[in-house]
């Protein structure tokens, strides 16, 4: 397929919902390459993100190129439009070159039978034994199967190139790199449901270089793994070893590789990973959007005066709205709300203490699972408070950077990516 605009081995998608951080996201990336890990960031927004900051997607391309230009940064950097479908990709055309394909909500939504046995027909080498080299055992398909599977995605697939070629039109084959995300649906998807999505990717034309699978366990926003990490191992693995498959097969970009969507804070399984890497040399997208937020509100609080009690107010209202902010994510969290302190109790917490249930150290006895969830979803009630939140920002601006820096740096960037260090250090494992 098209050898215009490709993204390199790791990449890193750094959401930064208040266009604030972006340096400080850069000098993470500044570090890895000191480590001798050369690390790309893509700054990524959605249009919901956009809505609920009073943002527009100019303002993402804009705070990156400060960024860039300020810290002298020479290599490859990406705009992402997250999460974006036809009725909302126009926005996004003029500033991104990164396009996250959302089609969550077309899974499992029945493609026309006559796409579906036209599908099956073009691929006779789905049915039967398919044996996919690092996959110890071939996997037996029948006809049917192969039909039900098709029936699951293709529609979804159908309407990933649709909005591909929607941008294909405006900015030109070549010219951006596609995502197509399939990790929003009730199962992981099994090594012959990837194979059948990623030749349906192939015939819809879309030269996408990261695919987002759905994997075993919860991927709740700002917190670790939940689930068995051997079996996520075995199917990150699998995975690996499809898509090396359909690349070949299918005459999909040779740069495709995987991407961990709500991969902030999963240090559970970044060692499997870092493994899986290690061993086959393929490359990984991991997003790491809202934990940015969340170092911005520690900074604040380890800021004290003005910054802490801003905290506590952010935390009050979160709240006091938890039903509201909860429903739009309530896939992704899992809060136990006794578990959640009081405003009253919060009031009157130290400095240390509302950094010590906040920041995602499990070795540390203040840490609050629920509480760090809750604010990761309350972004919203910063974002009504305008220039008294972001006043506050730019005012505490080196604690917050320094915080934010050694998050992407520390607990992500270092045990994905640079030797034999792992989280347990900063995670408490």
């Amino acid at each position: 397929m098209s050898d215009g605009l490709k993204l390199e081995k790791y990449s890193l998608g750094v959401g930064d919902r208040f266009a604030h951080q972006a340096r400080a996201q850069l000098r993470a990336c500044l570090q890895a390459a000191e480590h001798g890990v050369e690390m790309t960031p893509v700054w990524n927004k959605s249009y919901r993100e956009h809505g609920i900051v009073g943002s527009k997607p100019p303002s993402v391309l804009a705070a990156a190129q400060a960024a860039v230009s300020e810290l002298g940064w020479t290599k490859p950097f990406h705009v992402d439009a997250d999460h974006i479908r036809l009725d909302t990709v126009d926005e996004f055309i003029e500033t991104s070159d990164f396009y996250t394909l959302d089609v969550a909500d077309s899974i499992g939504e029945p493609a026309p039978d006559d796409d579906v046995r036209a599908f099956v027909g073009r691929h006779p080498e789905l049915v039967g034994s398919l044996e996919i080299p690092g996959i110890a055992a071939p996997f037996e398909t029948t006809r049917e199967e192969i039909e039900r599977i098709a029936r699951k995605f293709l529609r979804a697939v159908q309407d990933a190139g649709a909005i591909y070629r929607h941008v294909a039109a405006a900015k030109g084959e070549g010219n951006f790199i596609a995502e197509v995300s399939m990790d929003e649906t009730d199962t992981p998807q099994t090594p012959p449901e990837l194979l059948v999505i990623l030749a349906a990717i192939a015939d819809e034309r879309i030269p996408a270089q990261t695919v987002a699978p759905k994997f075993t366990g919860r991927f709740n926003k700002g917190v670790d793994y939940v689930g068995d990490v051997a079996q996520f191992e075995k199917e990150f693995n699998e995975d690996i070893a499809v898509i090396s498959h359909a690349v070949k097969t299918y005459d999909l970009p040779s740069n495709l590789k995987l991407s961990v969507h709500s991969g902030s804070d999963k240090f559970s399984i970044y060692e499997p990973v870092r493994k899986a890497l290690a061993r086959t040399g393929a490359g990984i997208h991991v997003k790491t959007a809202g934990t940015t937020w969340l170092e911005e509100i520690i900074g604040l609080a380890e800021a004290g005066g003005e910054g802490l009690m801003l905290a506590k107010e952010i935390y009050a209202r979160a709240l006091a709205d938890i039903d509201a902010l909860c429903a739009p994510y309530a896939t992704v969290i899992d809060i136990d709300r006794p578990q959640l302190p009081t405003a009253e109790e919060v009031e009157g917490w130290s400095s240390e203490q509302f950094v010590g249930a906040l920041r995602h150290d499990r070795s540390n006895p203040l840490y609050n699972p629920s509480l760090r969830q809750l604010l990761h979803v309350g972004y919203k009630v910063a974002a009504k408070m305008g220039d008294r939140y972001l006043g506050l920002l730019r005012e505490n601006e080196e604690v917050v950077g320094r915080n934010v820096t050694e998050n992407l740096f520390d607990r992500h960037i270092k045990p994905l990516f640079v030797g034999a260090e792992t989280a347990a250090g900063v995670a408490g494992d």
